[in-house]
C-alpha cells in the first residue's frame, strides 16, 4: 500500500512539475513564432523593396497604389498591445511576456501596414511566365533542403562530407562545360571540395601532432607561392583576369610576400621549438613567448599593405592568419586551414566563370534580361533570383568552419596545450580570449572571401547579409522547436546550446563583418571593356 502511494506521489509530483513549467507554453511559443515569422517577412519585404528590381518594377507601376489606412493599422496594434498589456498586469505575468508581445505586435503591425506592397508582389509574381515561378519553386525548395541539412549537421558532422564530395561532382561537371579543361580549373575544384570533406569524418578530440602542424606550416607556404604566381602570370587567361592585379598599377611592397612566408615558416619553427621545450619537461622562455606574440601580432597587420587586387589581397589575408593559427594548433587543424582556403578560392573560381559566362555569352539566368544591368548605389547591381545561392553557400562554409575541426563544446576547441606556446601561466581569460581566437580565424576566411565575391559580382553586400540574416532565422526557429525539457542533462543542454548558437550567429556575424570590411573594404575588381560598357546600359 506504501508503495502504491508513493508511486502515485511521484507520479502526481512529476506532472504538477511539468504543469509549472508548461502552463504559460502554448501562448509563449505561438507569440514567439509570430514573432520569428514576422521578423523573416519584415527582412523579405526590406530586401525586395531595396535591394531587387520590385522597386522599379512594382512601386513604380500603374498597378501599385499607396493606401491611406496606414494610421488604422498602427492604432489597432496600440490597442491591442494595450489590451493584452492589462491582461498581463492582471495575472501578474513577468516583465519579459510583454516584450514578446510588444516585439511581435510590432513587427506584425510593420508588415500590416505594407499590405498595398505585398498585394502587389503577389500581382507581379502571377503575371510572370509559368517558367519563373517553376524557378521559384525549385529554388525555394532546394535552400530549405540545404537549411535542413545545415540543421541536422550539428547532430551529425559527416553530412558535410557527402555535402562536399556532391558539391565537388556538380561544380566540376558544370565547370567542365563552361571552362576549358586545360584551365585546371575543374579538377581543381573537385580536389578541393573532396580534400575538405575528409575534415568532419575525424574525431572531435584533435591528438597532438606536432610534425603535421610544421608540415602544415609548409603546406600554406607553397598554396601562397603558387596563387601569387598566378596573379602575376595569368594576363593570357580571361577566366583568371576579374580576379587578379592586372592594370592596377606597380606593387606598394614588393617584398611583402616574401616577408609573409618567412612569419609562416618562422611560425613552424616556434610550434616545434615550444613543442619540444614541453615535453622535455623544459620552462619555455619568456623571450620565445615574445616571439611567438610578435609573429602573430605582425602578421595580422600586414595584409592591410597589400595589393589591392582580388587574389592578391585574399592571398595576403590568408598567409596572415595563417601564423597565430599554426601557433595555436596541436594536429590536424593546422590543415583544415589550408583544405578550407582551398574551398574558398573554388568557390570564387566558380562565381568568376559564372560572371564570365552571363557577360560574355548570356546564356545563364545569371542575366538573361536589362534587370540584370541595371546599376545601384556602389556600382552595384540588383539582387536576382540565382543570387540566393551566395548567402547559401557562405552559410554551408560558415558552418564548416565552425564544425570542421570540432566545436565549441568539444574537448579539443579548448585543449590548453595549443595555449601553451603565448603564455605558460595560468590565466583563464586569456587563455579563453587566445582559443575563441583560433576559432574564429577561419571565420574570418570564409567573411573576407564572401566579402570578395559581392565586389566581384557587383551585388549589395548589405543585401546579402540580410539574407543571411533571413535563412539563419529559419534554422534558428526549427531549433526552437528542438529545445527539449526531458531527457538527459546533455540532451536538454545540447538542444539549448544549439538555439543559442543559432541566435548568436546573427550577432558575431556582423562583428565579424564590421573586423573584416578592414581588410576587404580596398579590394579593386579588374573589369574589360566589355563589362564596362554595360555599366553605361
Amino acid at each position: 500500500m506504501a508503495m502504491k502511494l508513493s508511486e502515485n506521489l511521484r507520479s502526481l509530483a512529476l506532472q504538477g512539475l511539468h504543469y509549472f513549467q508548461t502552463y504559460d507554453w502554448l501562448m509563449l511559443m505561438s507569440v514567439i513564432t509570430l514573432g520569428y515569422i514576422g521578423w523573416m517577412i519584415s527582412l523579405l519585404l526590406h530586401v525586395l523593396r531595396s535591394y531587387t528590381s520590385l522597386s522599379r518594377d512594382i512601386l513604380q507601376g500603374p498597378a501599385f497604389h499607396q493606401g491611406n489606412n496606414t494610421r488604422k493599422v498602427y492604432l489597432f496594434g496600440c490597442l491591442l498591445m494595450g489590451v493584452v498589456s492589462i491582461k498581463f498586469i492582471l495575472e501578474h505575468s513577468p516583465p519579459l511576456y510583454h516584450a514578446y508581445i510588444a516585439m511581435t505586435v510590432f513587427l506584425w503591425t510593420q508588415i500590416l501596414s505594407e499590405y498595398q506592397f505585398v498585394l502587389a508582389l503577389w500581382r507581379h509574381i502571377c503575371s510572370r511566365k509559368f517558367s519563373y515561378i517553376v524557378k521559384l519553386l525549385i529554388i525555394s525548395a532546394v535552400s530549405i533542403l540545404i537549411l535542413e541539412l545545415l540543421v541536422n549537421s550539428f547532430t551529425k558532422r559527416e553530412l558535410y562530407t557527402w555535402c562536399f564530395l556532391s558539391a565537388g561532382v556538380i561544380a566540376s561537371l558544370f565547370l567542365f562545360k563552361t571552362v576549358p579543361w586545360r584551365s585546371g580549373i575543374p579538377i581543381f575544384v573537385l580536389i578541393a571540395c573532396w580534400f575538405l570533406s575528409v575534415f568532419t569524418l575525424m574525431p572531435a578530440e584533435i591528438p597532438d601532432n606536432n610534425q603535421l602542424v610544421v608540415a602544415s606550416g609548409a603546406v600554406i607556404i607553397i598554396i601562397g607561392a603558387v596563387a601569387r604566381w598566378l596573379d602575376m602570370h595569368a594576363a593570357g587567361n580571361k577566366y583568371w583576369l576579374s580576379i587578379c592585379n592586372l592594370g592596377m598599377g606597380k606593387a606598394r611592397f614588393p617584398m611583402l610576400f616574401h616577408l609573409q612566408a618567412l612569419l609562416v615558416g618562422l611560425a613552424s619553427v616556434m610550434v616545434w621549438l615550444s613543442t619540444s621545450h614541453r615535453t622535455e619537461k623544459q620552462e619555455l622562455l619568456l623571450v620565445h613567448q615574445l616571439i611567438n606574440w610578435s609573429i602573430a601580432g605582425f602578421s595580422m597587420v600586414m595584409p592591410l599593405f597589400s595589393e589591392n587586387g582580388l587574389l592578391s589581397r585574399l592571398t595576403s589575408i590568408f598567409l596572415g592568419f595563417a601564423p597565430p593559427f599554426l601557433l595555436l594548433s596541436i594536429g590536424y587543424e593546422a590543415v583544415f586551414y589550408s583544405a578550407l582556403a582551398l574551398v574558398l578560392m573554388s568557390w570564387i573560381l566558380f562565381e568568376n566563370a559564372l560572371l564570365h559566362l552571363s557577360t560574355g555569352k548570356r546564356l545563364s539566368t545569371y542575366s538573361t534580361n536589362m534587370e540584370g544591368l541595371i546599376i545601384l548605389e556602389n556600382d552595384n547591381r540588383y539582387l536576382q533570383l540565382s543570387d540566393v545561392r551566395i548567402p547559401l553557400i557562405f552559410l554551408v562554409l560558415f558552418n564548416v568552419a565552425f564544425f570542421g575541426t570540432g566545436n565549441f563544446a568539444s574537448i579539443a576547441s579548448f585543449e590548453i596545450s595549443s595555449v601553451y606556446r603565448f603564455i605558460t601561466v595560468f590565466s583563464p581569460f586569456l587563455m579563453a580570449a587566445l582559443l575563441i581566437f583560433k576559432l574564429f580565424i577561419p571565420f574570418l576566411l570564409v567573411i573576407c572571401t564572401f566579402s570578395a565575391i559581392t565586389k566581384l559580382l557587383r551585388v549589395p553586400r548589405l543585401g546579402c547579409y540580410f539574407l543571411v540574416i533571413l535563412l539563419s532565422d529559419v534554422m534558428t526557429i526549427h531549433f526552437f522547436f528542438l529545445v527539449r525539457n526531458k531527457g538527459s542533462w546533455m540532451e536538454i543542454g545540447n538542444s539549448i546550446s544549439h538555439f543559442g548558437i543559432m541566435s548568436a550567429q546573427v550577432v558575431f556575424v556582423l562583428l565579424l563583418f564590421a573586423l573584416t570590411n578592414i581588410y576587404t573594404k580596398d579590394i579593386q575588381i579588374f573589369r574589360s571593356a566589355s563589362t564596362s560598357s554595360r555599366k553605361v546600359m
